[in-house]
């Protein structure tokens, strides 16, 4: 039998002072919520819903019912809503923005290769009642199946933001404006922006490409949308340029991890084998051959579908937050990989990394770096895909004493 945590924590595993402690609160010992019956839990998004300063987190799923779960900050603890109690087929991904313009955060998510849908979620507050579902509408439907991933910003420089989306069906990247009036509107008007692969191509591992961003990459003051392994320099009207970033796609972050004009990229491989590389770049950002990539690991990453950039010790330098799956096929019983790793990578402002491990034997998909409690320090959280799930952890983050 495999233990109930199969996990190291990095207290026990790296040294320095600096590093920061943990502590594991997790459902499968009573300290969080089950989220549900579930056993494929998709998306996976931290968003402060009720306005009240500390942020909650949404969790999304298909298999079974509930559609969408928020577990809303309740003092030391997280209480559970049923957000949408239907049985959609829900894929990773999902955003947030105040799409109706009433002050408040609403919720985005897409279908997967069962559905040609994805939908926005609006948001009821003040007026929240653990009895009401938030009313779902329509972005899209009709067309051809999977939206796996995606982002809000300005890429059209019109002052308004707009919906990114990856249509994997169609091999297609849409971007989609939102209506005058998004509560009545039938749907949302797309303009397809990019055709083909980004990243996945000649990998047997890849099934398609994936991960989605909102940085401005060129130091424009404009921001720009990245996806898969490329970033698309807007050329004015709807037209994008998509330029070569990394050699694979995958999930994909932009921060700086040292000075410069320019924005650093990190791209890991999502749903298959590859490298988890950072890249400069040493020229024209729109020359691919002038992004440099450095491998961050040594090693492959089996299935790295957890990738996130924050400051998590707090020393003023962006961080790599970056794990793998332990477990994505649906018929077996046993995981994947067993040995699947997650990894905290402390940047120093100058393009170094010091490499450490965070737990291993546990698996991570769609995890999210952010503080969950509200104590000013950078927190994780956790729903594996199908590894033990249903299932959600939380890694706390505190100073010298818990």
């Amino acid at each position: 039998m495999r233990p109930a945590f199969p996990i190291l924590f990095a207290t026990a595993l790296t040294c320095g002072a600096a590093d920061p402690h943990w502590k594991h609160l997790s459902s499968a010992s009573g300290e969080l919520p089950v989220p549900g019956t579930s056993t494929e839990q998709t998306g996976a998004l931290v968003v402060d819903l009720d306005k009240d300063g500390t942020n909650d987190f949404v969790l999304s799923f298909r298999k079974d019912a509930p559609a969408l779960v928020w577990y809303r900050h309740a003092g030391k603890g997280w209480d559970r809503y049923v957000l949408d109690p239907d049985f959609l087929t829900v894929e990773a991904g999902g955003a947030v923005y105040d799409i109706d313009g009433d002050g408040d955060p609403d919720l985005v998510f897409g279908g997967d290769w069962q559905s040609n849908e994805v939908w926005w979620w609006e948001n009821p507050y003040p007026r929240f009642d653990p009895k009401t579902p938030w009313k779902r509408h329509l972005i899209k439907k009709g067309g051809a199946t999977q939206h796996h991933d995606q982002v809000f910003g300005d890429f059209l420089g019109t002052g308004k933001a707009q919906l990114a989306f990856w249509n994997q069906g169609a091999k297609k990247l849409f971007l989609a404006e939102i209506p005058a009036d998004p509560r009545h509107a039938e749907a949302w008007e797309l303009t397809e922006i990019f055709s083909g692969e980004a990243g996945e191509a000649g990998k047997t591992e890849f099934k398609y490409a994936e991960g989605m961003a909102a940085c401005d990459v060129d130091g424009d003051g404009r921001v720009d949308l990245l996806a898969g392994n490329l970033w698309f320099k807007h050329r004015g009207g709807k037209k994008f340029d998509p330029i070569q970033i990394g050699s694979i796609g995958g999930r994909i972050a932009a921060g700086k991890f040292k000075p410069g004009k320019y924005a650093q990229v990190v791209i890991a491989p999502g749903d298959g084998v590859g490298p988890l590389r950072w890249y400069e770049c040493v020229g024209n950002p729109e020359v691919t051959k002038d992004w440099v990539g450095h491998d961050l690991l040594g090693r492959d990453m089996v299935h790295g579908h957890s990738l996130q950039v924050a400051d998590i010790d707090g020393d003023g330098n962006l961080d790599i937050f970056a794990a793998e799956m332990a477990k994505w096929t649906e018929r077996s019983k046993e995981p994947d990989n067993p040995a699947a790793t997650a990894w905290i990578l402390y940047g120093d402002g100058q393009g170094q990394f010091r490499k450490t491990v965070f737990a291993t034997g546990i698996g991570f998909h769609e995890a999210r770096v952010a503080d969950l409690n509200g104590d000013g320090r950078m927190d994780i959280l956790d729903k594996p895909y199908n590894w033990e799930a249903p299932r959600v952890d939380v890694w706390l983050q505190f100073g010298d004493r818990p």
